[in-house]
């Protein structure tokens, strides 16, 4: 019988006041945005935990929505819209990070609210866990001696199979409409490489505006003490792999 931590709206006897609960369930079939009779109470189901997501919970991980109000959550390995073209989080919606990384990235985001309170973060992916790194390895139409060029082998890990890398972009704070980054995300390619924007912008694959919106994400992520990588204008690194080995197990 599974175990679900749900978040729940109570409602008082009057109907006048309510308040957040943390509770568990179990053995209830019950869907998210309807009202539940557990124990003879009444509740609305706000967000309903589902196995994986409570396993990264056990794992000491931290729901970034929580840490830092205002941002938006579009898990891409949620969803067919990445490069694998696959859903590999099944229910899983929301972002986790080890404590201190989404810390880190509070940082970031108040400095991006300074600097351009217009702005938000749009989050592409944070924790990877091993289980689904070697989903997709094991669906990666790629030989095996290249594959370390599109996806992390799972018996070495990642830092995003450590909780210590998020995939981000920048978002209307009011819409959560993206900015236009000059390529999507998963985007293999070198319109995407921060290491050859000179010679992209020179051959018109992207624009002055998109280096300047990428350079607003670079330096508030820099400020929060992330590092990106060269060939992914959306990822960044709280630690280096020998760091993250260090100070956090695998994420399993």
């Amino acid at each position: 019988m599974k175990k679900h931590l749900i978040y729940i709206l109570a409602f008082s006897f009057w109907g006048c006041e309510s308040k957040m609960n943390e509770q568990t369930a179990t053995g209830y079939d019950i869907h998210e945005d309807e009202i539940a009779d557990i124990g003879g109470e009444q509740f609305k189901i706000v967000h309903k935990v589902g196995d994986l997501e409570q396993s990264l919970i056990d794992a000491g991980l931290v729901d970034i929505e929580v840490i830092i109000p205002g941002i938006y959550v579009d898990l891409k390995y949620s969803t067919t819209d990445n490069f694998f073209g696959q859903d590999v989080y099944g229910d899983l919606t929301r972002c986790y990070l080890q404590p201190i990384v989404a810390d880190m990235l509070k940082e970031s985001h108040e400095k991006l609210q300074a600097d351009h309170p217009e702005l938000t973060f749009l989050i592409y992916d944070g924790v990877r866990p091993q289980s689904v790194q070697q989903i997709l390895w094991d669906n990666l139409n790629k030989p095996d001696s290249i594959k370390p060029l599109y996806v992390a082998n799972p018996q070495i890990g990642g830092l995003h199979n450590f909780g210590v890398a998020v995939d981000l972009t920048l978002a209307n704070a009011e819409t959560g409409k993206a900015l236009d980054m000059g390529t999507g995300y998963d985007y293999f390619g070198y319109p995407a490489y921060p290491d050859r924007e000179d010679q992209m912008l020179k051959e018109g694959k992207i624009t002055e505006e998109h280096i300047a919106n990428r350079e607003i994400l670079r330096k508030v992520m820099k400020h929060g003490g992330f590092t990106g990588i060269g060939s992914e204008w959306w990822h960044f690194n709280a630690f280096s792999r020998k760091e993250a080995s260090e100070k956090f197990g695998m994420v399993k």
